[in-house]
C-alpha cells in the first residue's frame, strides 16, 4: 500500500528534520549562548530538499522502504550539527567552515540521489553493465596513483585534484565494485559453491576456482601497500568476502579470506614502516614514546579521553571540548559525538545504523532475483563494515584507519557516495515490492 508507506516516511522525515534543527539550536546555546538564524535557514533549506526527495519518491518509487530516507537525513543532520560545533570552536566562518561546506555537499548529494532514482527505474539494468562497473571501479582505484592529479594527504594517497576541486574516487569505487561483484557471482555461483573437497567439515574450493578471491586479495594488498590505507583495503576485501559467502553459502570462503587478509596485513606490518606504526599505536597506545612520536598514538589517546569525558549521557552539545582531538570533524567525528552525547547518544546513533543496514539486508530475504539480493546485501554491508572499521579504530578494538563515518563525517566524496547508496537501496526496495509473489495452492 504505497500511500501508507509514504505517509509513514513523511512523519518520520518531519521528526528527523525537527531533531536536526534542535541539535543545531542546542549547539548554539551551548557554545555561543545565543541563537543565530543564518545556519538555521540553511538547515531549513536541506529539510526542504529532503521533503522534495520524499515527494519525488511518491511518483518514481512509491513502494520504497519508508525508513531509509528519514534515517539517512537524521544521521546527516547530526553530523552537520557536530561539525558546526567544531567550526565554532575553531572560529571558522563562511566557506572556510567545514559545516557550511557539508551543507552544500549534502544538497548536491541529495540532488544526485534523486537523479539516480529517476534514471535507474529498475535495478536489473545494472546487471547488464557489470563489466563496465568492474572497469570503472578499477580506474577509480588507480586514479590517485597518477602523477599529475593524485596527491597524498595524512600519509595516504587516496585523493585526486582537478583544479580547485578534490575528491576521493575510492568512495565511488566501492559502489561500482558492489555492482560488479553481484553480477559476477550470479553467473559463477554454481562453480564456486558446488565443486570442491571437504576438509574439517567444510567444502573448500578447487585451486582453479580461487582466482577471484586471489585477484581481489591482490587488489586489497595493493591499496594497502601503494596507497597506504589499511581501512580501504579491508573494506574492499570484506565486501567481496561477504558477497561471495552470501552467494555460495560456504563458510570456507570466509576462512580462506580471513587467513589471506590477516596474513597479508602481518607481512605488510613487518615490511612497511607506515603499517607498523599503525600497529604500534594500536597495541602500545599509552607508551610515552609512541604517544609523542610523529604519527604515533596522540590522536587515538585524545579520542579515548574525549569518550571518557562524555561518560554515559555526555557533556551536552556545545559543552564539550572535542576540538582537542586532531581531525575531530572527519576521522574522529564519533569521538566528538561520544564526548557531547555520551554512551547513550552513541548507542542511539548505532541503532540508526542498525535499522538502516537491516532494511537493506531485508532485500536479500524479500527479493526474487539473485542479482538484486546480492546487490542489496553488498550495499548494506558496505555501510555496516565502514561503521565497524571507524568505530573499532576510535575505540581501539582494531588498528586506526582513515575511513570516514557514513553521513556523519565531513567530506563531500563520502557524503555523495553514501547518498547514492541510499538511492540504490530505495530503488531496490521499491522494485522488490513490485515483484510478483509465488503462490502455492494447496
Amino acid at each position: 500500500m504505497p500511500a501508507k508507506l509514504r505517509n509513514l516516511e513523511l512523519i518520520l522525515l518531519t521528526f528527523a528534520c525537527l531533531l536536526n534543527g534542535g541539535a543545531v539550536v542546542l549547539v548554539q546555546l551551548g557554545a555561543l549562548g545565543e541563537i543565530q538564524t543564518d545556519i538555521i535557514w540553511l538547515g531549513g533549506g536541506l529539510a526542504a530538499l529532503a521533503i522534495g526527495l520524499h515527494i519525488a519518491l511518491r511518483f518514481v518509487a512509491p513502494q520504497a522502504d519508508p525508513f531509509i530516507l528519514p534515517i539517512a537525513t537524521l544521521l546527516n543532520g547530526i553530523g552537520i550539527a557536530e561539525i558546526y560545533r567544531l567550526d565554532i570552536a575553531a572560529k571558522h566562518v563562511g566557506w572556510g567552515a567545514d559545516g557550511i561546506r557539508q551543507i552544500v555537499w549534502t544538497a548536491i548529494a541529495m540532488a544526485i540521489a534523486l537523479g539516480v532514482i529517476i534514471l535507474i527505474r529498475n535495478h536489473r539494468v545494472l546487471q547488464r553493465y557489470r563489466y563496465i562497473a568492474m572497469f570503472t571501479g578499477i580506474v577509480l582505484l588507480l586514479l590517485p596513483m597518477l602523477p599529475l592529479i593524485g596527491y597524498e594527504q595524512f600519509g595516504a594517497r587516496l585523493w585526486i585534484r582537478l583544479g580547485i576541486f578534490s575528491f576521493q574516487p575510492g568512495e565511488f569505487a566501492k559502489i561500482a565494485l558492489a555492482v560488479f561483484f553481484a553480477g559476477y557471482l550470479v553467473q559463477a555461483r554454481d562453480s564456486l559453491s558446488l565443486v570442491g573437497r571437504r576438509f574439517l567439515g567444510m567444502r573448500f574450493p578447487r585451486a582453479r576456482d580461487l582466482g577471484p578471491i586471489l585477484v581481489i586479495w591482490a587488489a586489497a594488498m595493493g591499496v594497502l601497500i601503494i596507497q597506504r590505507d589499511l581501512g580501504t583495503s579491508l573494506l574492499y576485501f570484506g565486501l567481496f568476502l561477504v558477497m561471495i559467502y552470501v552467494a555460495t553459502g560456504r563458510l570456507s570462503w570466509i576462512v580462506l579470506g580471513l587467513l589471506l587478509f590477516v596474513g597479508g596485513a602481518i607481512v605488510a606490518s613487518q615490511l612497511f614502516g607506515y603499517v607498523a606504526s599503525r600497529f604500534h599505536g594500536w597495541l602500545d597506545a599509552f607508551n610515552p614514546d609512541v604517544y609523542g612520536a610523529a604519527g604515533g598514538s596522540y590522536q587515538l589517546v585524545q579520542g579515548l579521553f574525549g569518550l571518557a569525558h562524555g561518560g554515559l549521557i555526555g557533556t551536552g552539545l556545545g559543552e564539550g571540548r572535542p576540538q582537542i582531538v586532531p581531525l575531530a570533524e572527519s576521522d574522529y567525528i564519533m569521538a566528538s559525538l561520544g564526548e557531547e552525547l555520551g554512551l547513550a547518544g552513541l548507542f542511539a546513533i548505532f541503532a540508526l545504523y542498525l535499522i538502516l543496514v537491516s532494511r537493506g539486508m531485508r532485500i536479500g530475504f524479500a527479493g526474487q532475483d539473485d542479482f538484486g539480493r546480492l546487490l542489496g546485501v553488498g550495499l548494506s554491508f558496505v555501510i555496516a563494515l565502514q561503521v565497524f572499521i571507524v568505530v573499532g579504530g576510535v575505540t581501539r578494538v582494531i588498528p586506526l584507519t582513515g575511513l570516514t563515518t557514513p553521513f556523519l563525517a565531513a567530506g563531500g566524496s563520502s557524503l555523495v557516495a553514501n547518498w547514492v547508496i541510499v538511492a540504490l537501496l530505495l530503488r531496490l526496495t521499491d522494485t522488490v515490492r513490485h515483484q510478483p509473489r509465488l503462490v502455492v495452492s494447496p
